[in-house]
C-alpha cells in the first residue's frame, strides 16, 4: 500500500513523524494478488472536514473515474478513456497529470498498455473483450507538473498544490466495463 498526503499524487511513503490533520486528504494506493491475479485500486479520502476546493477536487476525480470506467467498452479506444477523464476535469478547471498514467493488470501488478487521462476519442489501441486495466486519474488542483522527491519515489505536485487519485481495476466485457474492485 503506498499512502499519499495532500501534494503527493502516488508513491506516499508511511511515517510515524507526519501527523495527519484536521483538512488533509490521503489517498490509499493498493494493489493485491490473489491465486495468482493482481488488481488496483486507490481512494482520496478527507481528515475530518476539507475545504470547498479540496471536495470538489476530490468529486471532479471521482466522477472522472466514473466517465473514464464507462467509455471502457469492446470497440472503444485507450483515447476514448482518456478524452472522457480529461473532459470532465478541465470542465471543472483541474489539471490531468500526464506523467503517470493506468496500465494493463493481471499477471502482474503493472502490464503493457498505459492508459492516459487525457488524449483523443478513436485513438490508440482498440479495446477488446477480456482485457484488464487499471483506470487511474490523479488530478491536481494546479499544474498538471510534477516532482520526484529525493526519495526517488514519492511523487508530488510541482507547485505543492493538492492532488487527488480515485482508482479501479476494470475488465472489458461483451456487456461493458465490469469494476473488478468496488468494495
Amino acid at each position: 500500500a503506498c499512502i499519499s498526503i495532500n501534494e503527493e499524487i502516488v508513491h506516499g511513503i508511511p511515517s510515524r513523524k507526519r501527523i495527519l490533520a484536521e483538512g488533509d486528504i490521503v489517498t490509499v494506493d493498493v494493489g493485491v494478488k490473489l491465486d495468482g491475479m493482481y488488481t488496483d485500486a486507490a481512494i482520496t479520502i478527507p481528515v475530518g472536514q476539507v475545504d470547498a476546493e479540496t471536495q470538489r477536487l476530490m468529486d471532479v476525480t471521482e466522477a472522472s473515474l466514473a466517465a473514464g470506467i464507462a467509455a471502457a467498452t469492446p470497440n472503444n479506444h485507450v483515447g476514448d478513456i482518456g478524452a472522457a477523464i480529461q473532459a470532465v476535469v478541465e470542465a471543472a478547471g483541474f489539471s490531468v497529470v500526464r506523467e503517470l498514467v493506468g496500465h494493463g493488470v493481471g499477471f502482474s501488478p503493472h502490464e503493457e498498455l498505459q492508459i492516459p487521462n487525457y488524449g483523443k476519442p478513436k485513438r490508440g489501441k482498440k479495446l477488446s473483450v477480456g482485457l484488464t486495466i487499471a483506470i487511474e486519474p490523479m488530478v491536481n488542483v494546479g499544474t498538471a507538473k510534477t516532482k520526484t522527491l529525493s526519495d526517488k519515489w514519492t511523487v508530488v505536485t510541482a507547485d505543492g498544490k493538492r492532488s487527488a487519485h480515485f482508482e479501479h481495476t476494470v475488465a472489458i466485457t461483451e456487456n461493458g466495463p465490469r469494476i473488478l474492485t468496488l468494495g
